[in-house]
């Protein structure tokens, strides 16, 4: 039984290296102006199996790399479609440095229109980092993504929207990492330039050794520029949040000196740096009247929960003053579910 257990974790590790390789060999070619695809074939001890597209643009010049992830949740669909026009738009002649975009990450999630996680193994790859070299395919993936992806990334955007049930308010967003202040300050400055309205940043205490679960916050804690984009909502596709998706990454790769094709900063930017949620203790019917983007006060009821017969299980009440950021917007509700953000700005 030993010597099975041996040659199947061999096995994984084989892959693992073969994997990794293929990647390295497009990534490290010496070869300019070139766009290449590869896949990354997962096959986990439980017999899952998949994989993650790649591609690499290398520019015409020398310069930095700038990493673009979509579809880490595979029923926000703005961001997937966002990427594939820009696959389609990016020049590798007019690129300066490297582009790697990975379009859909969550490849299982996407194609069953599974939100939130991976059906294969019930895994959130949106809270599976730093990941694991020998574990579930989520866990793979994330661990790929970490030792591959992120660590030859100077800049890291993780690019989210709405899920299935969630009402959104377009926004960029990033870490106030305040022991490394230089990639704060990049990251806070390319969220300034990417012509979103609101820009939001959010306290950053994890330690060096402390797991950093969300894809982005691993980045971080990793030590590069990293930021995300929300845009989108609701299982569908938004031309106009595709749009802004879009010339959100123009104007980011523009500030980077990258490519240019931007539109410049938001003439009014809002800004948010504290973020309140509002959650569910019991399952229910949830009912609301407000929207993402609808200013809330302290202590006002902003929805609901019923049972199936109607009777009103429990008021949901604003925990802060603020502009909804995010919130649930269609009536299944489970215990602990977040139904609202709440996000306003203090002065520090």
């Amino acid at each position: 039984m030993k010597t099975i257990a041996f040659f199947l974790l061999m096995f994984f590790i084989l892959q693992f290296t073969v994997a990794q390789n293929d990647f390295q060999r497009v990534f490290n070619s010496k070869i300019n102006s070139t766009k290449e695809n590869v896949r990354i074939e997962f096959l986990d001890d439980l017999g899952n199996s998949g994989y993650l597209p790649i591609s690499i643009i290398k520019g015409k010049t020398h310069g930095p790399v700038f990493t673009i992830v979509a579809g880490v949740h595979g029923y926000e669909y703005p961001p997937i479609i966002a990427t594939q026009a820009l696959l389609k738009e990016i020049n590798p002649e007019e690129l300066r440095g490297t582009l790697i975009i990975i379009p859909i990450a969550n490849l299982a999630s996407f194609y069953t229109r599974t939100p939130f996680i991976n059906p294969q193994d019930q895994k959130n790859l949106n809270n599976a980092f730093p990941g694991k070299k020998v574990g579930s395919i989520t866990d793979r993936i994330a661990f790929f993504i970490r030792e591959n992806i992120i660590a030859v990334s100077d800049v890291f955007l993780d690019v989210h929207g709405g899920d299935a049930p969630e009402d959104l308010l377009p926004f960029v967003c990033y870490y106030d990492n305040q022991r490394k202040q230089e990639q704060t300050n990049l990251a806070k400055k390319l969220s300034e330039n990417s012509g979103f309205q609101y820009v939001v940043s959010y306290p950053y205490k994890l330690t060096a050794t402390e797991a950093a679960k969300y894809t982005f916050k691993q980045a971080v804690q990793d030590g590069k520029i990293a930021l995300s984009i929300e845009c989108g909502k609701l299982g569908n596709v938004q031309k106009e949040n595709v749009n802004l998706i879009q010339q959100g990454i123009y104007n980011m790769l523009e500030t980077m000196d990258m490519y240019y094709n931007g539109t410049g900063a938001h003439k009014d930017i809002v800004y948010r740096n504290r973020q309140t949620y509002v959650k569910a203790n019991v399952d229910g019917i949830f009912y609301s009247n407000f929207k993402a983007g609808d200013e809330v006060k302290k202590d006002e009821v902003v929805g609901y929960t019923t049972d199936e017969f109607g009777t009103i299980l429990e008021e949901h009440i604003a925990i802060s003053d603020g502009i909804i950021l995010y919130m649930l917007a269609t009536p299944p509700v489970n215990a602990k579910d977040t139904v609202m953000c709440i996000s306003s700005y203090v002065e520090n």
